[in-house]
């Protein structure tokens, strides 16, 4: 599936990586925690639970996979041809963090001047650990890593992980009907609560949200029932509204759930297909909306935004806020928020896009 094939599901994607941005800089000692403390009780929870939109994320991966390879023919080449695309679509910005962090990692893993107390804390295997981590993007395997340097990057070894396992998981769905999506959908749900009650770690997040990553395939085939349906198309809103005020209730309501024996994200997996399946199939004023052109490029660059906002927060933070300038904590905000959004924006016009593209073309050559 192209940006261009769902736009509303693209729009989309811009605003919860805003969420997840908003989340990050409003925790504890960040630019706008006093802002964010001061907000009704409400808005307060919605902000801090900016975490909950990489569920979306996920789910919406599972979405577009399922539509883009809907007519696959798997072979050696195309399986070739697949993996590199996934790979060109992860790893190039991905480095380009990995670049823009570059002197803090020297700083804090090599006993120079500036970073001697640092390096101190760190031994030569943890470093090299550490490293290795970051490089290979395993972050979703080790839990905590003592250092930040790129905390969002855990997700893309979840998404490393579905790329590897789709051509599998998608071949029992690709032409499902209501039955077997309806088991699909029931796996998705009591696959985590079952992963949590038999013991495999918590650590190993690439296991526990293949969940997501399933129910955003099985969304795929909604889609599709629905559409071939031909009452439903134009007339999404039936599902995206109700599910996306459901969404929101929960998120500002988590203690409801409290007792339940399964966490919020249980309870948000099913909400988050209705909401997918609804933009997809149009309809209503917030679909247009984002539909429109400036969306749908903002939600081109969300995936740039996604991985730099971390790497340039450690820049602005550095110099716009501890630094000389000694900005207050709302304007080094604003100007963090407007420079992520231009950096990443040139960064999916300028080297997003051409890379991809080039090393799919590399890749078709062989």
């Amino acid at each position: 599936m192209t940006a261009d094939y769902l736009p509303a599901l693209t729009g989309l994607r811009f605003w919860l990586a805003v969420w997840v941005i908003l989340h990050h800089i409003c925790g504890k000692g960040m630019m706008l925690e006093a802002w964010t403390n001061a907000l009704p009780g409400p808005a307060y929870t919605f902000i801090h639970g900016g975490y909950l939109a990489v569920q979306t994320f996920f789910v919406l991966s599972g979405f577009v996979l399922a539509r883009t390879y809907a007519q696959a023919k798997w072979d050696r080449r195309s399986l070739g041809r697949y993996f590199t695309a996934r790979f060109a679509r992860i790893y190039p910005v991905y480095f380009v963090g990995l670049i823009v962090l570059s002197p803090f990692i020297i700083e804090m893993l090599l006993p120079s001047a500036i970073g001697k107390q640092l390096a101190s804390a760190f031994t030569t295997g943890q470093s090299v650990n550490l490293l290795a981590n970051y490089i290979f993007v395993l972050q979703g395997w080790t839990g905590s890593l003592a250092v930040g340097w790129n905390t969002p990057a855990w997700t893309l070894s979840c998404e490393f992980f579905f790329y590897l396992w789709f051509p599998v998981l998608f071949a029992g769905l690709r032409n499902a009907r209501w039955r077997m999506i309806s088991a699909a959908m029931v796996v998705a749900i009591l696959a985590p609560i079952v992963f949590d009650h038999t013991g495999v770690p918590w650590n190993w997040k690439p296991i526990y949200h293949t969940a997501d990553f399933v129910a955003g395939i099985a969304a795929a085939r909604i889609f599709v029932l629905l559409t071939e349906s031909g009452w439903w198309q134009g007339r999404g809103y039936w599902l995206y509204v109700p599910a996306g005020l459901a969404f929101v209730w929960l998120i500002v309501h988590p203690h409801v759930v409290d007792g339940s024996g399964a966490d919020l994200n249980t309870y948000l997996r099913p909400l988050n297909v209705a909401i997918l399946v609804g933009l997809g199939l149009g309809g209503g004023v917030l679909a247009k909306w984002l539909s429109a052109r400036v969306c749908d490029f903002l939600g081109k660059a969300s995936y740039s935004m996604y991985v730099l906002h971390v790497p340039i927060l450690w820049w602005t933070g550095r110099y716009l806020v501890h630094g000389k300038l000694h900005l207050s904590r709302p304007e080094g905000a604003a100007i963090y928020l407007t420079l992520v959004v231009l950096v990443s924006g040139i960064v999916y016009q300028w080297f997003e896009a051409p890379a991809s593209a080039w090393i799919r073309a590399r890749q078709k050559r062989l």
